[in-house]
């Protein structure tokens, strides 16, 4: 590691953006997936067992899956496709649970007071919600970490470029190194959703130290 700095550096930086792409991807889907869910409860029954069986697809299926569709297989798309729908399953149930633990009074004295369904979701059910859905994310990033090395097999993945190069070549330095920097990169990441989270939900830090 001391000796490839530079090389740790660009295949670190370039694992980091695979997943933020991915999560952010995955975010803006889980979202209204959620909101359906939440709002119709028939829905989310058949949403979380399409996600379920999403995640339940083997990696290098689903990115080979991808790759014919996009017609792109050696190109990161598939790769950021494929972990975007992973994290599915964990954050469309995190954010309907989250928004079914709020409180019912809660709704009902907003609602008295003339607030809108629109108005509520967004200024009350939702920011009741950012523990759970705050705990999802930190799953799915963690996830999403691990899952980005299995680019590696195809050249691309990041870190992951590092496992399959370093056992192809009997460098067992290299895929240490890999190794290290993925579980670091993991720590660092769940460390900050935490910290951010601790910041949005002032109020959650008050309960628990009562």
């Amino acid at each position: 590691m001391s000796g490839n700095w530079d090389v740790l550096q660009y295949y670190a930086l370039d694992h980091l953006r695979i997943t933020f792409l991915a999560l952010i991807l995955g975010a803006i889907v889980a979202f209204p997936l959620g909101i359906i869910g939440y709002r119709w409860r028939r829905a989310y029954s058949p949403i979380l067992s399409v996600t379920n069986v999403l995640y339940s697809i083997p990696s290098l299926a689903l990115l080979a899956l991808l790759g014919s569709a996009f017609g792109q297989i050696l190109s990161d798309r598939p790769l950021i496709a494929t972990l975007a729908i992973y994290t599915l399953a964990i954050l469309v149930r995190n954010l309907v649970e989250g928004l079914r633990a709020v409180p019912g009074e809660v709704k009902d004295a907003a609602q008295a007071m003339g607030y809108t369904q629109r108005r509520r979701l967004l200024t009350i059910e939702l920011p009741l919600a950012l523990p759970a859905v705050i705990a999802g994310l930190r799953v799915a990033t963690v996830s999403t970490v691990s899952l980005v090395s299995i680019g590696g097999a195809l050249g691309l993945g990041g870190l992951g470029f590092l496992f399959f190069h370093g056992y192809r070549r009997d460098l067992g330095s290299e895929i240490w190194a890999g190794i290290i920097a993925s579980v670091v990169m993991a720590v660092v990441l769940d460390l900050l959703i935490v910290l951010g989270g601790r910041a949005l939900t002032p109020w959650a830090r008050k309960r628990a130290a009562r």
